[in-house]
Parts: structure tokens; sequence; C-alpha cells
């Protein structure tokens, strides 16, 4: 089935719901799905887009977003959303890799993608959703939603690898279709009428999230971004509200909750994730709003799907065996299996450190034009998460560290070679490793440790001009540190372990 005809059959059924607001104005099902169909016919015919075609969707939180998204399933087409945050010339990589033919963006956004995509061949057609290309789009006939396969591509989720280059998740509709049943299954089912508020980026899993409120009749509430003011005002206006939150966003909640009367208002479920939540924060957050908190653990191979701790198991004593608990990230999800191997797949005694990995209908079928990539994480079926954990005896996972050496910055990874790679195009820099300090607020923040050329000065300011002219803002390094030599071991390799303790 195609992951877009839930969304047709409830606009049948509740055409009068509503289905969007935004600042905008709002949309009832009805007519935001009459617009879906209409601009999947016009892009196909406008763009001479043909079935499979990649569309990038490279905009901040907006309705365009969510009618784009399911515009392209309704006519066979591939969605690859992506962050709104990024550099102009980390899209570029993306429009590359994927060889999308178009590129849907907002008026922002453009002077940026025009200059990074002058040299690329094959250049993907630009659309602005404010023009009148669009517009023209929106006046096609519907279309009706095609036939697809439920092992065809649907999304291109674009993740950070181990070699600092973003990888392609292909996520499938049977994959998204599995997301939305098991968020039904284990999370809520939404009834109409029910809420779901936007603040996080809706090409991450705000986004993802959509779909089970649209297919269950909920109303969207779409912010640009977040704020801590929006969310409490949505709180009081809406009913039954659910957001997803990095556990960054829940921490400033729960700063800006002092001195309102029933913060939590009409919250339904605050569903988290994406990076680490500092366990003296998250009793904070159940003081605050009560037992409407769900912890997820996925990644963009498995999205959103792997374990979960759910509402009940926040609730607790808060003894030694709660607490526990709460620095879990739960069990398994419905229709997950999840295991914790060593380097060979042989499961390791409960309570020992290994490498996690899961099976589902929910994991990608592999990364988009890299085999090689796709062979280490997808091995006899099983995607190994490169996540190093231990499970206990009833099941609950814990994460302890990562093989890989991400930085997870506000719910967003940061790969350091990806900074790396940057700041050694610096004809003074000789060597630079870049590596994640604990910070109360994000998570975690990138630290660069720079040696220079003999007898040569670089300041802080130039590295980080270089790293905004080619890198996202947030990924760049929040201190540079200038060093003599960098600590090595035997074979040359950078002890990124002794930088650390430098910073500890």
């Amino acid at each position: 089935m195609n992951i877009a005809a839930p969304l047709l059959n409830k606009a049948r059924s509740h055409p009068d719901l509503l289905a969007i607001t935004d600042a905008q104005g709002s949309l009832n099902f009805g007519q935001f799905v009459h617009r879906i169909q209409c601009l999947a016919a016009g892009m196909v015919s406008v763009f001479d887009l043909k079935r499979n075609d990649r569309v990038i969707l490279y905009m901040e939180n907006r309705r365009e977003f969510l009618e784009l998204l399911f515009a392209c399933w309704v006519a066979g087409l591939v969605a690859v959303p992506t962050n709104a945050k990024l550099h102009p010339k980390e899209v570029r990589f993306i429009a590359a890799d994927s060889r999308a033919k178009v590129i849907m963006t907002s008026q922002g956004q453009l002077d940026g993608l025009v200059d990074a995509l002058s040299d690329l061949p094959d250049t993907p057609r630009l659309v602005q959703v404010e023009s009148d290309e669009y517009a023209r789009c929106m006046r096609a006939s519907p279309m009706v939603c095609q036939s697809v396969s439920p092992t065809d591509l649907a999304w291109i989720f674009y993740t950070s690898g181990t070699t600092g280059v973003p990888k392609g998740a292909m996520l499938s509709h049977r994959n998204l279709m599995m997301m939305s049943l098991q968020y039904a299954a284990d999370i809520d089912q939404i009834l109409p009428g029910e809420t779901m508020f936007h603040c996080a980026p809706l090409s991450h899993g705000s986004g993802l999230y959509s779909l089970p409120h649209l297919f269950g009749g909920g109303h969207q509430v779409i912010e640009p971004g977040f704020n801590t003011d929006s969310v409490f005002e949505v709180l009081k206006q809406y009913k039954q509200v659910s957001l997803f939150a990095a556990p960054t966003m829940l921490t400033r909640l729960i700063h800006a909750s002092k001195g309102i009367k029933d913060p939590a208002g009409n919250l339904r479920t605050a569903f988290y994730g994406g990076s680490p939540m500092y366990l003296s924060d998250l009793i904070k957050a159940i003081e605050i709003f009560g037992p409407r908190l769900y912890q997820l653990y996925g990644q963009g191979e498995s999205p959103m799907t792997i374990t979960g701790l759910s509402k009940l198991e926040h609730e607790g004593d808060l003894g030694s065996a709660h607490q526990a608990r709460l620095s879990s990230c739960g069990t398994a999800r419905t229709g997950v299996e999840v295991r914790v191997v060593d380097d060979h797949g042989n499961d390791v005694p409960l309570g020992e450190l290994g490498e996690v990995i899961t099976r589902s209908d929910t994991v990608m079928s592999g990364y988009w034009g890299n085999e090689k990539a796709t062979q280490s994480a997808l091995r006899d079926g099983w995607l190994w998460t490169g996540d190093i954990g231990t499970l206990d005896e009833r099941g609950y996972l814990t994460l302890r560290d990562r093989s890989k050496d991400m930085i997870i910055r506000g719910g967003s990874n940061i790969y350091p070679r990806e900074i790396e790679e940057v700041l050694l195009k610096h004809p003074s820099v000789v060597e630079v490793s870049v590596v994640g300090r604990p910070h109360h607020d994000v998570g975690e923040e990138p630290v660069a440790f720079v040696v220079t050329k003999t007898g040569e000065t670089i300041t802080a300011e130039e590295l980080d001009q270089l790293c905004l002219d080619n890198i996202a803002r947030f990924k760049r390094p929040r201190q540079y540190i200038f060093e003599q030599s960098l600590p090595k071991n035997n074979y040359g390799k950078i002890l990124k372990t002794e930088l650390r303790k430098k910073l500890s």
C-alpha cells in the first residue's frame, strides 16, 4: 500500500476535520488532500518527473513541507527531506548523491542554494514554494494515488556515517507503514481532533510522526522552530497535544516553566529521544509534566523505532530500580528484535557491553548508492547500529557509549570528520581532531584541537568563519584549542580519549 493512502482515506471519511494550522491559517482534511493531489499532478507535468525520481525538501517548518511530502508519494516519487539548518554546500552533496531532479525550497534558502549548486553537473531544478511556479502546480487536476509495491522507496533519510560523509538510508513504504502502526501499538492511538505540535524539524522525528497522527485524523499545528512560549501557549489552546522534543528542548521547557500555573496544560504525550537525557533533568520533567513522557530510541536507519520506555514506566518511587529504568531506553518495540553482541555477532552475557543490533520491518533496505556501507550495517538481516549498550534480565536496553565518535548536539548528529575536513582546508593547519564535550543544555558540543605549521598562527575567528562558509552553523566547534602536537598511539592514530580527558 502507498503510505499516502491512509491520509486520503481519512480525508474521504472526515473531510471537515482540521488537518493543518500554521502562520498561513488552517486547512481541513478535504482541502489539504485536494492540494496534495493537485500538487502531485502538477509536479509530474510541470517538472517532467518520472516514477521514483528524487525530490529534495529543504525549508523551514511550514505546511508546504507536509503537502510536498505526501504529494511525492501520491505521484510515486521519492522524498528526500533535508534539515533546514544544513549549509547549502551540504545540500549540494545530498543533491549530487541522490541525483535529485528537483529541490523544493523557500525564499530564505534560495540564494544560498543558487551559489552552492552553480558548478554542479545536472543541476536540480530549484522551485520556491512561494513562487508562481509552485502555484502553477497547484492548478493541475488532482492525481489518483499511484499504486506502489510495499518495498518501493518512499523516503531517503540522510544521516552522517563513519566516513563523515552523509549516507542516505533508504526507507520503503512498508518501513513507514510499520513505524506508524508501531506508534499506535506502543505510544498512543490517535483519535480525530487530537493535536500534533511541530516545533522540531519536520525533516526528522517530528515529521516522521506526523504520519500516524494524520492517519488517525490528528490536527497538525506547525511552528517554524522551537520557542518555549509557543509550546506553553499551544498546550493551553489546543486539546490532547503531542510533540516530539529532543532532550535539550525538554530541559529548556523545564527552566521556562517556573511561574507558570499548570505548565503541562493539555499535553497528552511528549516523546523524546535523539540524544542522552540526564537523569536529573528527566526527574524534573516528570515532576512538571507528569506521566506524559515517552522515551524512544531509533535511528534514521530504523526510524524512531528500536526500543521505547512507556509513559507508565516513567512512573515510580524514584528508588534505585526506578532510576535504573529511567536511565535505560526501554524495551524492544512491538515487532522489533534487539540484541547486544560481540564483534562476531554472538550475544554477550546480560549486563555486559556490546554493540546493539536490531531486526524488524522498520529497518531500512540499505544506503542509497553505497553498497559497502550497506554490507557493513546490514548483516544477515540485522542492522548493526554502532551504539554500545547492555541488556538486563528484563530486556531493558541501556546505551553506554557509541562505537562511532558521533557528537549529538541538541538531538542533531555531528560527525567530527565533517568538521575536521573543513578545518584542514586552512593552509596553516597541520592536524586537527574534534571531540565532544558534555554540555548541560544541548547534551554535547564540538571542540577542535588544532596543530598549526611551525611559526604560523591562526585565530579562532578565522577557523570559525571557515566552518560557517562550509557547514551548518550548529556543527561548528564551540572552542578551538591550539596544541603543539596531538596524542597518538603506536600506529599514529590520534587518541581522542586523551583529548577528552583534557576537557574533563
